[in-house]
C-alpha cells in the first residue's frame, strides 16, 4: 500500500525525480559560464539551463553566500572570536562581519 506524502512535500516531488548531471570541462569553459551567470544574477545552473534553451526560473532567487562548518570548524571560530562553540548565531555575525571587512579592503585597495 503506497503511503500519501504530506501536502507540504508534494511540490518537491518533481525536483526528487530530477537527475543532477555534472560536466568536466576546461576551466575556461567553467569560469565563462560562472561570468555570465554571476552578471545575470542567476546560478550557474539556471545559466547552463538558459544556454541550452531550457525553461529557467523566472524569479530570481534571494542571493547569498554558503559554506559548511563543521563542529571542528565552529570550535575554531568561536576561539577566534573569544565565544563558546554553541553560539552559532553570534559566530555568524562575526563571520559575516570579517566579510564584509575583508570586501571593503579589497575596494580600497
Amino acid at each position: 500500500m503506497a503511503r500519501k506524502l504530506p501536502e507540504k512535500w508534494q511540490s518537491s516531488i518533481k525536483a526528487v525525480k530530477a537527475v543532477q548531471v555534472a560536466f568536466d570541462m576546461d576551466e575556461k569553459i567553467q569560469l565563462s559560464i560562472r561570468k555570465q551567470a554571476l552578471e545575470a544574477g542567476i546560478s550557474p545552473s539556471e545559466q547552463i539551463r538558459d544556454i541550452l534553451g531550457l525553461p529557467t526560473n523566472k524569479r530570481p532567487k534571494r542571493p547569498r553566500l554558503t559554506v559548511s562548518l563543521s563542529a571542528d570548524d565552529y570550535q575554531l571560530l568561536a576561539e577566534k572570536y573569544d565565544l563558546q562553540a554553541e553560539q552559532q548565531l553570534e559566530i555568524k555575525k562575526k563571520l559575516m562581519d570579517d566579510l564584509i571587512n575583508y570586501v571593503n579592503n579589497k575596494l580600497v585597495d
